[in-house]
């Protein structure tokens, strides 16, 4: 009788299945988007929120107020700044503000 393999750790198997099935960047890229809270502040984070983003690395993001939008507009590089500061990461190349739809 074969000795008994030891199980894997589900996270590991799910790592494996997400690097064969090519998508492992993607899916760490779009890590931002749970990590958006975090990355942006609190006042920016209460009137945003992050949608999906693209596989060219545009981030879409939803706005409350049309002040608002213009103002992340024009801190838009300083935000990409903080997006793209984990290493290994792909990065988030432009933001998308769309006005929130009530």
């Amino acid at each position: 009788m074969p000795p008994r393999k030891k199980p894997s750790a589900l996270g590991d198997v799910l790592a494996g299945v997400l690097k064969n099935a090519g998508i492992e960047a993607r899916v760490e890229q779009a890590g931002i988007i749970p990590d958006w809270n975090t990355l942006v502040g609190a006042q920016i984070a209460s009137v945003t929120t992050p949608q999906s983003i693209s596989a060219d690395g545009t981030l879409f993001v939803h706005v409350t107020t049309n002040a608002w939008m213009n103002e992340l507009s024009m801190l838009e590089p300083e935000l990409l700044r903080a997006l793209n500061a984990k290493p290994g990461r792909k990065p988030v190349r432009k933001i998308r503000w769309l006005l929130r739809r009530v």
